[in-house]
């Protein structure tokens, strides 16, 4: 069975959203790198791409929090408000 590819599976499940036009200084060096890893196909592509992923990150980091905060998942209940207080730093 073949796989999916990538591109495929990310435009089947990203909602479009409204653009403007914007300018910013970046460097190229960056966006090559970012580009390469990711996979994307333009210079745009790789920053909405990034975007997306850092979103997700503190969307992730604050779902965990929140399961971690939940008494039965507090194994060690002495050790998790300085897990959490380390994390938010």
């Amino acid at each position: 069975m073949a796989k999916k590819s990538n591109d495929a599976a990310r435009k089947q499940t990203r909602v479009e959203e409204s653009k403007i036009a914007m300018s910013y200084r970046l460097s190229p060096a960056k966006i090559a790198r970012a580009q390469r890893i990711l996979g994307t196909a333009t210079a745009t592509a790789t920053i909405e791409e990034a975007l997306d992923l850092v979103v997700f990150r503190r969307e992730l980091t604050e779902g965990l929090d929140q399961a971690h905060g939940l008494k039965i998942v507090a194994a060690f209940p002495d050790a998790a408000p300085a897990l959490r207080s380390k994390r938010r730093r």
